[in-house]
């Protein structure tokens, strides 16, 4: 495995942890909104790494391989719609809310965020370091 995947894995353990704590200790605390816009921060510099370094590569590779484009393009649609939910979340949840409202849309989000890590790690990351990355 890359080093690049091993990373990126590591960083999908710690922002699942993060919300699972958040979940934990309940949003309306100050260690809890503290550990949510930690949250938040690691997903978004995630998000940028992944950007930067990975598919950048991945795309370079769909130029000659229609496969993968295909994967690249459903992913990209994914993506946006993670995106939204996610930003939305961290944004409505920035000041405490109901805890109620709180579990219910943190639910949702968790299962979203770990449907698309499931689907990244088994698939996305797999192809990434079955590449030559000097292509």
């Amino acid at each position: 495995m890359s080093s690049l995947i091993e990373a990126l894995k590591a960083e999908h353990k710690n922002i699942l942890k993060i919300l699972e704590d958040v979940y934990q200790i309940g949003p309306d605390t100050e260690e809890g909104h503290r550990r949510l816009m930690a949250a938040k921060n690691g997903l978004l510099a995630h998000l940028k790494r992944e950007d930067d370094e990975l598919y950048p590569v991945l795309e370079k590779a769909g130029a000659e391989d229609p496969f993968l484009r295909d994967i690249l393009s459903e992913f990209n649609e994914d993506m946006a719609t993670v995106s939204v939910l996610a930003l939305a979340f961290f944004a409505k949840h920035f000041l405490p809310t109901s805890p109620k409202v709180f579990a219910l849309e943190y639910e949702h989000l968790a299962n979203t965020l770990m449907e698309r890590i499931e689907k990244e790690e088994t698939i996305i990351y797999k192809y990434y370091d079955s590449l030559d990355h000097n292509i």
